[in-house]
């Protein structure tokens, strides 16, 4: 079995455009990661298979994508209880995501899943970091670098607004 900090999973191929994003934040932060397509709807056995197999894998947090009903990321979250969840919820056709966003929020007591914004999973990258970063200086330092360049790209761009105006700036984007 591979060993691995992070587990990225998604219900379906559709989701992978968006969860590549958590996956690039990954390893821009040189931290290891397994993805995975897996459906609690479609190949429950194989998703349940999958869970028990993170309880002994090292894994250390759990990334999951899901539109619609979106039942994968609270499915973990109960299945694998001692390995933090985060919950992508998937922008859909018929709700905008909005129907996912609550399936994920929604989880009852005892079985949290933190929760990013619709099509999130940048962010989600980046709260698997902070998650791994306790006790790791290495990963701290990444992860303060990288809030530093946001923090730096807002002052360039205000400092670009005050010298050009709006207008001229608005022409520019």
């Amino acid at each position: 079995m591979k060993n691995f900090d992070v587990s990225i999973i998604m219900g379906s191929d559709s989701d992978l455009n968006i969860m590549k994003d958590a996956a690039k934040f990954l390893e821009d932060m040189g931290i290891s990661y397994e993805m995975k397509i897996l459906s609690v709807h479609r190949t429950p056995e194989k998703a349940f298979e999958y869970a028990e197999s993170l309880k002994e894998s090292g894994t250390k947090v759990i990334i999951a994508g899901a539109g619609g009903a979106a039942h994968l990321p609270g499915v973990f979250a109960a299945l694998v209880p001692t390995i933090p969840v985060i919950g992508i919820p998937i922008h859909t056709k018929t709700l905008s995501g909005l129907d996912s966003l609550y399936s994920i929020v929604q989880m009852p007591s005892g079985i949290p899943v933190a929760t990013v914004a619709i099509n999130g999973a940048k962010n989600a990258g980046i709260l698997a970091t902070s998650i791994l970063s306790v006790g790791n200086d290495e990963l701290k330092k990444k992860l303060a670098d990288f809030k530093s360049t946001l923090k730096d790209t807002v002052i360039k761009k205000d400092e670009k607004l005050q010298d050009l105006g709006y207008s001229a700036y608005l022409e520019q984007m």
